[in-house]
C-alpha cells in the first residue's frame, strides 16, 4: 500500500469511554482546522475492541494473525499519514483502549510482511487529551508513552495537545486550549499543548 503524497490522511483513534465527550470535541475542533485537501478518519476504539493483548515475542509460537476489528485497525494505521491517538488523561496517562491498541502494535511490529516500523516512517504521531484540573503537567506520563511509542515505531512525534474538563462540554470552554488546537497540526512540536 502507497500513500499519496500530496495530501495528508489523519486517522484519529478515540480512546474515550464517552462517545462525543470532552477529548473527542478537543480533536475534532483541532481537525476543523486542517488543510482543506487533508481527510480524515475517526474510530471509536471502544466499537471493535480488541482482544487481550498475548506477548509472544519471546515464545516460540509464530505472531497471532490479526482479524476482525483488529485486522481493520491495522489497515487503518498503515493508510494514515498522521496517527492522533485521543485519549482522555486517566491518572496521568492513556485511557486503557489506548494502551492496549499500543500493546497491539508491539505485536504488529513482528508480523511477517507488514513490515510494520518501516512504513510507519515519516509519519507523525500526535496526542490529543483532557483533564481535568489546572496542571497540564500532570499528563507527562501520556506524553512521555505516546514520545515512546513515536520512537519505537520510527515515526516523528508531533506533540500532544491538552485541554481542561470535566463534564460534558467543559473543554469548550477552555479557550487556550481551543486556541492552541486551531494550529496543533500546522507543524510538529515535541512540546505538550
Amino acid at each position: 500500500m502507497t500513500l499519496p503524497t500530496d495530501r495528508r490522511q489523519l486517522l484519529f483513534l478515540l480512546a474515550g469511554g464517552r462517545p462525543g465527550g470532552n477529548t473527542e470535541a478537543l480533536a475534532r475542533h483541532a481537525a476543523a482546522h486542517l488543510p482543506e485537501d487533508a481527510s480524515t478518519t475517526w474510530l471509536h476504539l471502544d466499537d471493535s475492541p480488541l482482544p487481550a493483548f498475548r506477548d509472544d515475542r519471546h515464545t516460540d509460537g509464530a505472531a497471532r494473525t490479526p482479524t476482525g476489528g483488529e485486522l481493520a485497525l491495522l489497515e487503518a494505521t498503515l493508510a494514515c499519514t498522521d496517527l492522533v491517538i485521543a485519549s482522555p488523561v486517566y491518572w496521568g496517562g492513556l485511557a486503557a483502549p489506548a494502551k492496549l491498541y499500543l500493546d497491539h502494535v508491539v505485536g504488529w511490529v513482528r508480523l511477517p510482511g507488514v513490515d510494520l516500523r518501516a512504513r510507519m516512517r515519516e509519519r507523525t504521531l500526535w496526542g490529543v487529551g483532557v483533564l481535568n484540573g489546572p496542571g497540564l503537567a500532570d499528563a507527562q506520563p501520556m506524553v512521555d508513552m505516546l514520545e515512546s511509542a513515536a520512537d519505537y515505531l520510527d515515526m516523528r512525534f508531533g506533540g500532544v495537545l491538552l485541554g481542561n474538563g470535566d463534564r460534558p462540554g467543559e473543554v469548550l470552554a477552555d479557550a487556550p486550549a481551543l486556541e492552541r488546537a486551531e494550529r496543533f497540526f500546522a507543524g510538529a512540536s515535541a512540546e505538550p499543548v
